[in-house]
């Protein structure tokens, strides 16, 4: 039987392609990948490219309660989640969950410029 070998690739849709782009370089200091597909950028993170992308037709991110991507956990790994908050509360990022120590580390969620929880994590 064929199997699925897990995820590859993971992109958000937004409402501002140049805003969240510039959200996930200058707050997070993810690295653009040297080349994206058409209303998208695409960053160089690993295990699995992340990026953001124009919103397809039909999808309202307005529409969704209580915020884009309601079901789905996105982590992201850091080398210092605890820092990482501290940078993002200084810049008035929303924080969803204050940090704790859980069984992945150190980990914190933010709400990013559309509104998607995502969860820091320091590898323990």
């Amino acid at each position: 039987m064929p199997a699925v070998a897990g995820p590859s690739f993971l992109a958000l849709q937004v409402r501002d392609l140049a805003r969240a782009a510039a959200f996930y370089e200058t707050r997070l200091g993810l690295h653009r990948a040297p080349a994206s597909p058409p209303g998208a950028v695409v960053f160089t993170t690993s295990p699995v490219p992340f990026a953001v992308r124009e919103s397809q037709p039909g999808v309202d991110l307005d529409a969704t309660s209580p915020r884009p991507g309601n079901g789905v956990a996105l982590w992201m790994a850091a080398d210092d989640a605890q820092g990482l908050h501290d940078t993002l509360v200084a810049a008035d990022v929303p924080i969803l969950a204050a940090p704790v120590d859980g069984p992945f580390g150190r980990q914190f969620t933010f709400a990013d410029p559309d509104g998607y929880a995502v969860t820091v994590h320091e590898q323990a």
